[in-house]
């Protein structure tokens, strides 16, 4: 079965949760697929999640770290997208600053359905501990990642494609299971790259399968009307 185009700018905001056990009393169940955005406070995450739905769905701050929920914006009924806390950097006490790492880790320890994971990271200052250690962890779950160098405007073209070709070095032996591209929420730099890359994300085989099989149901119903 062939399907268009997921049209990111349809998704819309659907519940902010501080924690899974939250998130799992207003959706139903841990179904479908799921895309979520993670990296540091200050890595830009609201900001391309805005260029991305050419919306302001997600609120943007000059203090980074404001994202202190699971935020999830709903696609269709079958895919949502998740702004995950930011972490490492936030000038927030230090008590509230694990619970933020307590409610990420657990997302991405207990949601079945997470199908891919864009770490972001300023292109400047790219593989620090925190990041490396989120795309370790998603690799070794079969996780499909993005490293998004993001900022990408601050650098010139040779300077940014030298910086894009040494994390791509680096995480080589990830081999497919990591991509990386670089990207800029001020100048739309990769966003095209980036939006083929989550529509891939989007269609499963289980799910074309279902959808299929759905689409089959619905015409025999019809033809016996």
């Amino acid at each position: 079965m062939s399907e268009s185009r997921i049209d990111f700018r349809k998704a819309e905001f659907l519940i902010s949760a501080p924690d899974i056990a939250h998130l799992n009393e207003y959706l139903p169940g841990d179904v479908g697929v799921e895309i979520a955005f993670a990296g540091r406070s200050n890595a830009g995450k609201s900001s391309a999640l805005n260029l991305l739905t050419e919306q302001k769905i997600a609120r943007t701050s000059k203090t980074p770290g404001r994202t202190q929920l699971i935020n999830v914006f709903r696609l269709d009924k079958h895919r949502r997208l998740v702004d995950l806390p930011g972490y490492g950097f936030a000038q927030v006490p230090l008590a509230l600053k694990l619970k933020w790492q307590e409610a990420l880790g657990e997302y991405l320890l207990k949601r079945d359905c997470l199908s891919g994971v864009v770490v972001l990271m300023d292109i400047r200052h790219p593989l620090k501990d925190l990041d490396m250690q989120m795309i370790e962890w998603a690799v070794q779950s079969h996780i499909p990642v993005l490293a998004l160098l993001t900022k990408a405007d601050k650098l010139g073209q040779s300077a940014r494609m030298k910086m894009v070709n040494e994390v791509r070095k680096k995480l080589s032996h990830f081999e497919d299971g990591v991509k990386v591209e670089p990207f800029s929420s001020l100048k739309g730099i990769g966003k095209g790259k980036v939006l083929g890359i989550l529509d891939s994300w989007c269609k499963p085989e289980w799910l074309m399968q279902q959808l299929e099989a759905d689409a089959i149901a619905a015409q025999v119903e019809a033809d016996k009307e």
